[in-house]
């Protein structure tokens, strides 16, 4: 190892020699300084302070700090040599075995009781014993002569805390602790990126102090100002890239289309069967304000599952139709379009027939453009697109393809935003000759600081109260495997269900043999379970066994479009008993008379699946029923969370819980490029503050300084922290 002066930019191979930087960057992907500079330790161990082995999951990969508190040495049964059984404990009444193989005299001196050490290695379990075979470790305090570089080892972890590192089986936390020691020694921090007014006014470590304390704390009170500063420029990082999105945004021209007395829209709220609830109205007045100004909506409309938002999605359409204007409505699958579809031809009735007989005097029309149109169809349908006879245009992604061209585009709609990538949703703005009004609906509730990070660039209206009319809820978990008699029980309360008159809903994880899809659960987990039950192999069994003699569909997304549209629809008229389904089901579909849902293998869904898939039933006067089948053991955190979910139809408490289950970097959208992200210390959950604090300054900053051009490393910061790929995602929204 050398010692070189280092900068961000300086490849580990010159600081740490190539062998050591070759296993950092084929395991870790650390490449550069700057790289092992910014991957930060995961935690600290303290002395004399114990890790808690109890709470250590088998199959983990895990780093203990612990005591040696005993070792034996037994012959081995099927070949020679000995076996070397290290117990090591954590004061907490958690114990771990450590075994080694072979004759290794010298490691048995080595670990002596009372020797304290960090132990890395894969928890197994043998006759109920945790147990770590063959762990690579290192002790602290004495040397020894199984201790690689003793001295630098001991220096490493001379102070009161510890610091454990995201490793990896071959590049244990101390090898990381020691490079990044060697890199400290001569690292030069770059230029403070942050402005010394906000360093002042929020009172925060300047980066070198921070880089270094964050890895060699000096004190808890260090290492927390070092955290809370390196959180800091994540925070203000993601939301100067919002705040300028949205600064620019307010920028762009785009044609107003306000409300006109007398046209569609009044005509359709004349026609509604019953009253807006008061949050419909307000959120309808948001919209039809932002509708009117000379520059583009950009508004999240999030409600609970069949809070009405798709009527509130309708006005806005009507709205801009009366301008004379077309709107576009995207759905995430061909199933949910031909809904939308047949939902507004219902709610307009004769607004929706111009040119036929009947027809309102100031009508529209509406049309349906997927994938799976004949080619007679599909000719007439764009060319009342282009024309702009159609008012209302409805479809899938198949409303992106060429050839689609609208006459005058004034509102794009996005209906469950999550399902679509940014370039879809990008080539479909691309259509208007100015920016158009976006609306973006979703149904998964969304906890403030994810709106706030995430969403940050857009306005967002909540509906929270559900039309009159809506029935509640029961949930129940049923627990297969400890009580069989309750899953026979669920079955036969579907029968008792389907005799009143009523429909039902079977999920499954899996669609059958072929590919994984999208929509399907991994086909087998880490710990071995079996594969998640499939739609095609579940389906045949219910009519066979329990579900006898009713009418039973299978819907699945690899089924034919209008093989989907055929099932779909033969359920919505009442001319099937039973819906076997995989997540297809989850948004948007709407049959009033569908009272039960049966989900199996449901520790495998996520929990806002969970609550999406819930709100298709009680969608009528009489009261739903939704059945948890999971075989989880009591006690364990799928279960729990399956409690949770069972325990509320509150969407906000089950977000904050899915928050709070979900890694921190796929909420961000790290995972949103291939690139690694260096967004790593910051928590949605825990940092809501902070994250509050950072917009606050963004805003200020961006407005006496759009660009960032008086604060070249700021805006390097920013580019390094929310990189190219994140950048775009953020600004396509």
């Amino acid at each position: 190892m050398t010692g070189e002066a280092a900068t961000v930019d300086t490849p580990l191979k010159k600081l740490v020699g190539e062998r050591t930087a070759k296993a950092l960057a084929g395991h870790l992907d650390l490449h550069t300084a700057g790289d092992l500079i910014y991957h930060f330790p995961r935690r600290y161990d303290e002395r004399g302070e114990h890790t808690d082995i109890r709470s250590l999951d088998v199959g983990e990969q895990v780093t203990v700090l612990a005591q040696v508190q005993r070792t034996a040495v037994r012959p081995m049964r099927q070949r020679r040599g000995n076996l070397l059984e290290v117990t090591v404990g954590d004061g907490s009444g958690g114990v771990l075995t450590c075994t080694f193989f072979g004759n290794q005299a010298w490691r048995e001196r080595e670990l002596r009781p009372g020797r304290w050490g960090l132990f890395a290695g894969k928890v197994t379990e043998f006759r109920g014993k945790r147990q770590l075979n063959g762990p690579e470790y290192v002790l602290l305090g004495e040397g020894g002569e199984g201790e690689a570089a003793a001295n630098e080892e001991v220096e490493e972890f001379a102070g009161a805390l510890i610091p454990v590192y995201p490793a990896a089986a071959a590049v244990p936390t101390w090898v990381i602790a020691r490079c990044v020691r060697v890199v400290l020694d001569t690292f030069t921090p770059p230029d403070d990126p942050l402005p010394a007014t906000v360093r002042a006014t929020r009172n925060l470590a300047d980066i070198g102090t921070a880089l270094r304390e964050i890895h060699r704390p000096t004190s808890k009170e260090a290492l927390y100002r070092a955290r809370r500063r390196l959180k800091w420029d994540e925070a203000f990082a993601v939301q100067l890239t919002l705040v300028q999105r949205k600064h620019r945004a307010a920028a762009w021209p785009a044609r107003a289309r306000p409300a006109k007395a007398g046209g569609l829209l009044d005509a359709f709220d004349a026609r509604l069967p019953y009253e807006l609830t008061s949050g419909q109205q307000v959120v309808g007045r948001e919209i039809a304000a932002d509708l009117a100004a000379a520059h583009p909506m950009h508004r999240l409309l999030q409600g609970e599952v069949g809070s009405g938002k798709t009527v509130v999605a309708l006005r806005a359409m009507l709205q801009v139709v009366d301008a004379g204007g077309q709107a576009a409505l995207l759905a995430p699958t061909e199933v949910l379009a031909a809904q939308h579809y047949r939902g507004i031809l219902d709610l307009l009735g004769p607004l929706a027939r111009a040119g036929e007989l009947g027809a309102a005097e100031d009508a529209t029309r509406v049309e349906l453009i997927t994938g799976s149109l004949g080619a007679a169809a599909r000719r007439r349908a764009l060319a009342e697109v282009a024309e702009g006879r159609a008012g209302i245009v409805l479809g899938t992604h198949a409303l992106l393809y060429e050839g689609v061209d609208f006459h005058d585009l004034g509102l794009v709609v996005v209906d469950e935003q999550h399902r679509f990538g940014v370039e879809q949703r990008d080539a479909l703005r691309a259509k208007a000759d100015q920016p158009p009004h976006v609306l973006v609906m979703t149904a998964t509730p969304i906890p403030r600081t994810v709106a706030m990070t995430v969403y940050g660039d857009l306005e967002t209206s909540t509906l929270s109260q559900l039309p009159q009319g809506r029935s509640p809820i029961a949930s129940h978990v049923v627990p297969a495997a400890e009580k069989p008699a309750f899953l026979d029980r669920a079955w036969r309360r579907l029968r008792e269900e389907v005799a009143k008159g009523h429909q039902a809903y079977v999920v499954c994880p899996r669609i059958g043999e072929g590919p994984v899809s999208d929509e399907e659960a991994p086909r087998e987990d880490d710990n071995g379970r079996r594969p998640p039950l499939a739609v095609t192999e579940v389906a045949p069994l219910l009519a066979e066994g329990p579900l006898h003699g009713l009418r039973i569909g299978v819907l699945h997304g690899r089924l034919p479009a209008d093989e989907k549209d055929a099932v779909m629809r033969a359920f919505a008229d009442g001319e099937l008993d039973v819906l076997v389904a995989t997540t297809v089901v989850e948004v948007g579909v709407n049959v009033p008379n569908a009272t039960v849902m049966i989900v199996l293998d449901a520790d495998r869904f996520g929990v806002s699946q969970l609550h999406q898939l819930r709100g298709r039933v009680g969608r009528g006067s009489a009261a739903g029923l939704c059945l948890l089948v999971s075989e989880a053991a009591e006690g364990s955190s799928a279960r729990e969370r399956l409690d949770a979910v069972a325990s509320t139809t509150d969407g906000f408490k089950l977000a904050e819980l899915d928050l709070e289950q979900r890694r921190e970097g796929d909420v961000l959208g790290a995972t949103q490029s291939g690139r690694r992200s260096h967004l790593r210390l910051l928590s949605l959950r825990r940092d809501a503050e902070l994250i509050r604090d950072a917009r606050a300054e963004a805003i200020e900053l961006v407005e006496e300084d759009p660009d960032l051009a008086r604060h070249p490393a700021l805006a390097a910061s920013v580019a390094a922290l929310v990189d190219e790929e994140r950048a775009e995602y953020l600004e396509k929204g």
